[in-house]
């Protein structure tokens, strides 16, 4: 009652004292929230430190910062918070989520750098939300989520594809139709590049599959060099290709 009481007298320093001695989220909220409408933001940071640190209250907090528009200040909050001896899962990936809103420039550098520390399923839905393709790359690699990486740079690849990380993830996955699906989007976007996937899975393909496949889109001439490099097999198919 007299933080409240020191609040509405607008006596921030004793209102952030009189909650330092309740020490409950009932009372750092309200002095909180009351300095963050008045535009005190630096109280409102120190009694946010002690809120966000319970992660039943932090969606509240955001909220409020939300509400009136404060995404920085909410922002640098957050980024306290990760230094705090009582941070947790929750700080990370709501930080995460702030800046794929608002900062879409710093999440993948704080992906790399808290990714053991992240709920990556939330902070992928977020991503998705804001289309921010690269990023859910990243996140899908980080959770072992490999077939979705792939799925992620086909469907968004003007902005979410890159060779290198799709040669990693694609010895990865476990759903075979991925390697055929794959075929074809490098012959449709990046056909100079498709004998170095084919390579790179020949070991893992149905060779038979790759050429009748190929023969169906009418360009299996293109594919010439990766199936010279199989012929030693001696698979039927590829030798009435070549």
């Amino acid at each position: 009652k007299l933080a409240q009481v020191f609040v509405m007298l607008k006596e921030y320093q004793q209102a952030f004292d009189a909650a330092k001695k309740a020490d409950i989220p009932k009372v750092w909220k309200a002095v909180c929230f009351s300095c963050v409408r008045a535009k005190e933001f630096n109280y409102a940071r120190r009694c946010g430190l002690n809120i966000i640190i319970h992660p039943d209250h932090l969606e509240d907090l955001i909220q409020h910062y939300e509400k009136f528009g404060y995404y920085d200040e909410l922002i640098s909050l957050l980024e306290h918070g990760l230094k705090h001896e009582r941070t947790h899962n929750g700080i990370s990936t709501d930080l995460g989520i702030m800046y794929a809103k608002h900062q879409p420039h710093r999440l993948a550098d704080h992906i790399k750098g808290q990714y053991t520390r992240l709920h990556i399923p939330k902070l992928i839905r977020a991503c998705e939300q804001q289309q921010m393709w690269p990023e859910c790359v990243q996140l899908h690699q980080h959770y072992d989520q490999w077939d979705q990486a792939i799925i992620t740079m086909i469907e968004h690849s003007p902005s979410a594809f890159r060779h290198d990380i799709f040669s990693i993830n694609i010895l990865k996955i476990s759903n075979q139709d991925l390697y055929y699906r794959s075929m074809i989007f490098y012959l449709e976007e990046e056909p100079m590049l498709l004998n170095d996937l084919l390579k790179l899975i020949g070991d893992k393909i149905d060779l038979n599959k790759c050429v009748q496949v190929m023969k169906r889109t009418g360009y299996i001439a293109l594919i010439e060099p990766f199936l010279k490099s199989v012929q030693p097999q001696n698979f039927a198919a590829v030798n009435e290709a070549l």
